[in-house]
């Protein structure tokens, strides 16, 4: 996986193994808008090459711990993550989550879906000089 920073949306690339090669992309998503309060992402699959319409659509953040993953641009729900309170979580002060993935959905691709949620929520620091 890897931010393409040139883009005016944050497009994310995800490729075959360790390929940066085109030939090798399994999808792309990037944001729905530039200005944004909640995260909204569209998700292209690398034979979408138009990408007039999104195959996969993923809303939802991490502060107001809950996401969804849509199939397309419609209401139907392949996925979610909420926040699972536990005695651990709460005593530990370590967030818990749990995924709901529907039948016949790849886990792999949601779980990258949600890491991509994660890093453009929780940018790398930039490093000083």
């Amino acid at each position: 996986m890897r931010c393409k920073l040139s883009s005016n949306y944050d497009r994310w690339k995800v490729y075959r193994g360790r390929s940066f090669d085109e030939k090798d992309l399994i999808f792309s998503a990037k944001r729905s808008s530039f200005f944004q309060l909640r995260t909204s992402l569209n998700v292209f699959m690398a034979a979408n090459k138009m990408e007039k319409v999104c195959d996969f659509k993923l809303k939802g953040t991490f502060s107001e711990d809950s996401c969804t993953i849509y199939k397309g641009d419609s209401s139907t729900i392949i996925a979610q993550m909420g926040k699972k309170d536990t005695l651990k979580s709460v005593l530990l002060g370590r967030d818990t989550f749990q995924i709901t993935v529907e039948q016949n959905v790849d886990q792999a691709f949601i779980t990258a879906l949600i890491i991509i949620l994660y890093e453009i929520e929780n940018p790398p620091p930039v490093a000083s000089s």
